[in-house]
């Protein structure tokens, strides 16, 4: 997934729901993992990635990750059950 413009959800160790945007999901975990991410996931860990879609331009990335932003929790949970469903993805044994 390097180079490749993704939007993802992470949950924090809290349960809250964290949504970005990022053209190296990999490097991009990393920086999360190390406290060096976003502010809101500082201190919020341990973390799991619980939802990620590519896209093929930055632009169709951006507008989709403000248009999950602008979803409650119930729709972002629903959105993350399908990608789990179709995907076969389980964060819980996904590690980053």
């Amino acid at each position: 997934m390097e180079n490749k413009h993704v939007v993802y959800i992470l949950e924090c160790k809290d349960g809250t729901l964290y949504t970005g945007y990022t053209n190296n999901l990999m490097r991009r975990l990393a920086m999360h993992k190390a406290g060096k991410g976003a502010k809101y996931t500082r201190g919020r860990g341990p973390l799991k990635l619980r939802y990620y879609q590519e896209y093929v331009s930055k632009q169709a990335a951006m507008q989709a990750e403000y248009e999950m932003k602008q979803l409650n929790r119930l729709e972002k949970l629903k959105r993350i059950r399908a990608f789990e469903e179709k995907e076969g993805y389980d964060a819980d044994t996904e590690k980053f």
